[in-house]
């Protein structure tokens, strides 16, 4: 007889095994990067986000949002990295996320967050911020070199 295959367990589910197993916080700022934490291009990332204001038929019970989080423990930050990207969540910076997602799933996002938040003894913080298109366009970028006008297709160019 074919054994049936187990579900893997969820994410408030793991989020209390890890709980259990004994969670402390462990405080390291100068964290080493790993592969699955690498983050696309800086161009590539305003793309997809200027992607979102540009899309035509958006659904009306969409919510755009930031997830933001500061979170001391790397199995946690792991697991919440996870998480944001299996729910619909686009990385923006490292523990910046950006989702255009429906009502329904923004607020399971911010419960199972709470959970999360409520599951052990921590001093992390996790944002949840609700933003309108018009304050997307009105982005601006501070460091690394890029044109958002191009991307935005707000520049005219003349060629002669």
């Amino acid at each position: 007889m074919p054994r049936k295959k187990k579900e893997p367990p969820g994410f408030i589910e793991v989020m209390r095994k890890l709980s259990k197993a004994g969670l402390k916080g462990s405080p390291q700022p100068n964290r080493p990067v790993t592969d699955d934490e690498a983050i696309t291009t800086l161009e590539e990332r305003v793309t997809k986000i200027l992607g979102l204001v540009n899309t035509k038929n958006r659904p009306a019970s969409n919510m755009i949002f930031f997830v933001m989080y500061d979170i001391q423990d790397n199995k946690v930050r792991k697991q919440v990295h996870k998480y944001l990207l299996k729910m619909g969540c686009y990385r923006v910076q490292r523990s910046v996320f950006l989702a255009d997602l429906a009502n329904s799933k923004y607020d399971q996002i911010r419960s199972d967050l709470a959970e999360v938040q409520e599951a052990y003894e921590n001093e992390d913080s996790i944002l949840i911020v609700p933003i309108s298109t018009d304050y997307l366009t009105a982005m601006k970028i501070i460091g690394q070199t890029i044109d958002i006008d191009v991307i935005t297709q707000r520049r005219n160019t003349l060629f002669f």
